[in-house]
């Protein structure tokens, strides 16, 4: 016969844990509150990079881009801050993710830049068309 396993799997106690990252959660929350709110009050409420204009209405689709991907640096001139618009914030992050993944394309690596043209001569071919 076989016996019952005696040593029950023990609960591990994870309310340190909780407690931990409920306040590393609150503190990002706070800190975020903070440097959104003043950069609304110093910047426009414009997307820095598509130029598209926010009022009260849809504002909270308008974010707060650390220009040098440091959250923790919030001078309060706004210097470090761009505001846009969550699908430019979006493009942005996307385009850090890919060169943190991929480098520079291009450059330092034997890349070239795309060199054919298909206007190139364009006007002379025009001309040609327009004398026939």
């Amino acid at each position: 016969m076989v016996g019952r396993r005696k040593d029950k799997k023990k609960k591990m106690d994870t309310s340190k844990l909780d407690t931990i990252v409920k306040k590393a959660h609150s503190d990002s929350s706070e800190r975020e509150q903070g440097y959104r709110e003043q950069s609304l009050k110093i910047h426009p409420w414009v997307c820095g990079r598509c130029g598209k204009t926010f009022t009260r209405d849809n504002l909270q689709l308008l974010t707060v881009h650390h220009i040098d991907s440091d959250h923790n640096n919030n001078p309060p001139d706004g210097s470090n801050w761009e505001n846009l618009c969550i699908y430019c914030h979006d493009n942005e992050h996307q385009k850090m993710n890919e060169f943190y993944t991929y480098g520079d394309v291009g450059v330092d690596q034997g890349d070239t830049a795309a060199i054919h043209n298909p206007f190139a001569d364009l006007k002379s071919k025009m001309n040609k068309k327009t004398e026939s």
